[in-house]
């Protein structure tokens, strides 16, 4: 129970990743609170929460867009009234809108910042004030190894994940002398929903040659990163990257 008495907020959770974390956290004692976008995510949410809502778990959906400010401070203001306080904020959020860049619109450029990066900043935004109130917390921003590396047709997704990491130490100075910790994950191919047209054929097993554990990783790998970060096994530990790829970029 390494999250015990700890109140969570994680962004893009009713699939994928998100959700992964959502499990994970639960299940090692906190009560979490996370963001859906879509209508058509809502019975995923609800299904979360009736599933985990048993023997003492608390964990609440809410419909809003972390890429909107002022939808960003009324979840936070939500999720405080509701549970008290916020001792870990979990940016995960995010969409790929791969194109070349001879092709890319800017409105398909500006989604991607809008969803990836800015929704980093909107968060982080809101939650550091009652951290610092506290003068503890976690924040974790879910990069990309491609935010790393670069990879032709993702130059939108590779800016927006690397702004991330450049984002995630800036704050991890600025807020260290308050015990607030700022990390950052870096995943390679992961088994989600983003990836499905990865899994089969030639090019999934290309894909799998050049990373070195030979497989993609399953949300719950990611999930187990970010439960290290949020926990204080990791106490010591601010302004990083932990890259979760299988040796993908080394």
């Amino acid at each position: 129970m390494l999250l015990e008495g700890k109140v969570a907020i994680v962004t893009g959770a009713a699939r994928g990743i998100g959700e992964a974390i959502v499990y994970k956290f639960a299940e090692h004692g906190a009560k979490v609170a996370f963001s859906y976008v879509s209508d058509s995510s809502a019975e995923k949410a609800a299904a979360i929460e009736q599933k985990l809502n048993v023997n003492g778990v608390v964990v609440k959906g809410y419909k809003t867009n972390a890429a909107d400010f002022a939808a960003s401070e009324q979840f936070v203001n939500d999720v405080l009234k509701e549970f008290g306080k916020i001792d870990i904020c979990v940016n995960n959020a995010g969409i790929s809108k791969d194109n070349l860049l001879l092709r890319m619109t800017p409105e398909q450029w500006d989604e991607v910042m809008n969803v990836n990066l800015k929704s980093v900043f909107n968060m982080t935004k809101q939650v550091i004030r009652p951290m610092m109130k506290a003068k503890s917390g976690s924040i974790i921003n879910m990069s990309s190894v491609i935010g790393e590396m670069g990879n032709a047709g993702q130059s939108s997704y590779a800016a927006s994940k690397a702004g991330i990491i450049g984002f995630t130490k800036s704050v991890a100075k600025e807020l260290g002398s308050r015990n607030i910790r700022s990390n950052a994950i870096a995943p390679g191919f992961v088994e989600t929903d983003m990836t499905s047209y990865l899994k089969e054929g030639e090019g999934a097993e290309k894909y799998k040659a050049g990373i070195p554990l030979g497989r993609f990783a399953s949300a719950e790998d990611i999930a187990n990163v970010t439960l290290f970060l949020a926990s204080d096994l990791s106490s010591y530990i601010t302004g990083q990257t932990i890259s979760a790829c299988g040796g993908l970029n080394i």
